[in-house]
């Protein structure tokens, strides 16, 4: 067996906050056969919540010990300190595994994460299988990234103090400049013109032939999404992004902090609350778990702009304290204060 056979694939998902990528990883847990997955979460924040929702997945393939959660930091700023003792980690997993699936968070920039596949100590063990964007195709559709974006825009051009470059665009372009795949996902909420709009943005950014695989709720097939072969480390340098002049990046545009949350009664009122959240443009997502009195099941909720979810995934445990919190991610000076007594109130 060749070197280069031995590596571990790995493929990075990565996209916009809201996007859909962990409803994604947790179809790809629960549809992938005869191959053992480890899965590497990062977020941005203090508290971890995809990690959860993958753990939660009610399926053997979901193994907590193969799902490694690295919160608050962005993998591609701290190659040394958090990614590479997280996937040497994952590298060292009985029996091994066969593929790791990289899941950044939605501020990520891809392409620093691929040039860490160089370091030494891990580019013998591993390569880039591909880097897979999954998009939201709703957003695209009505000519934004994300949910009220427009808004966002507004607010950001009215405000002297900030730069006119939208941060959030700036994101989304380094990552599909990095795509060797592209899952359209939310396709189930556009109409024929919808998808053509939305196929039409996202090829008029792509700088180079990429497939475009439209998806519902994330339901991509394994057997298109593994196995690309692609080894994007070694054709890095042709993925041109707007930050490449940079040494390095922040994220100093965008803000992230935790609310816990007592006991609620009243789910839809908890969804209520954090719909007028939302509203404001300055705030991008929610997302959190809650305990509901009466419920034996921990409460999952999602905002993405103005759509708002929250069913029960799994039932709380001894182990757990049954405690809920919600982690809100915006532009950077949102009103923590504020937002929190919104939420609570």
């Amino acid at each position: 067996m060749t070197a280069s056979l031995a590596r571990v694939p790995c493929t990075i998902v990565t996209g916009f906050l809201g996007a859909g990528k962990t409803t994604l990883i947790r179809h790809l847990l629960t549809h992938v056969r005869g191959r053992t997955l480890a899965v590497l979460v990062n977020e941005f924040g203090d508290v971890g919540i995809d990690g959860e929702l993958l753990k939660a997945c009610g399926d053997a393939t979901c193994r907590e010990e193969n799902i490694i959660e690295l919160a608050n930091g962005c993998l591609c700023c701290t190659v040394a300190d958090a990614f590479i003792p997280a996937l040497t980690a994952l590298l060292s997993r009985t029996p091994r595994v066969d593929h790791i699936v990289i899941e950044t968070s939605g501020l990520a920039l891809p392409k620093p994460l691929v040039q860490a596949f160089h370091w030494p100590a891990i580019r013998s063990r591993v390569t880039v299988d591909g880097v897979v964007v999954v998009v939201d195709g709703a957003a695209l559709s009505a000519g934004t990234v994300a949910e009220d974006l427009e808004a966002l825009s507004r607010q950001r051009a009215a405000d002297l103090s900030l730069e006119h470059d939208d941060p959030v665009e700036e994101v989304f372009a380094d990552q599909i400049a990095c795509a060797d795949l592209v899952v359209l996902n939310k396709r189930d909420l556009l109409d024929a013109a919808q998808m053509d709009t939305a196929l039409t943005t996202i090829n008029g950014l792509l700088p180079r032939a990429v497939t475009v695989v439209p998806v519902a709720n994330g339901a991509i097939d394994p057997l298109a999404l593994l196995g690309l072969g692609i080894g994007t480390e070694d054709d890095i340098e042709n993925r041109r992004t707007g930050h490449d002049a940079e040494g390095e990046h922040d994220h100093d545009d965008f803000d992230s902090f935790v609310v816990p949350l007592p006991e609620i009664v009243d789910p839809a009122a908890l969804a209520g609350r954090v719909a007028a959240v939302v509203a404001d443009a300055a705030v991008l997502r929610v997302k959190g778990f809650a305990a509901v009195a009466g419920k034996p099941l921990r409460l999952v909720l999602q905002a993405v702009g103005q759509r708002i979810s929250h069913q029960y995934d799994r039932a709380w445990t001894a182990a757990d304290e049954r405690a809920g919190h919600l982690v809100v991610i915006g532009l950077k000076g949102l009103d923590r204060a504020a937002i929190a007594r919104r939420l609570l109130d």
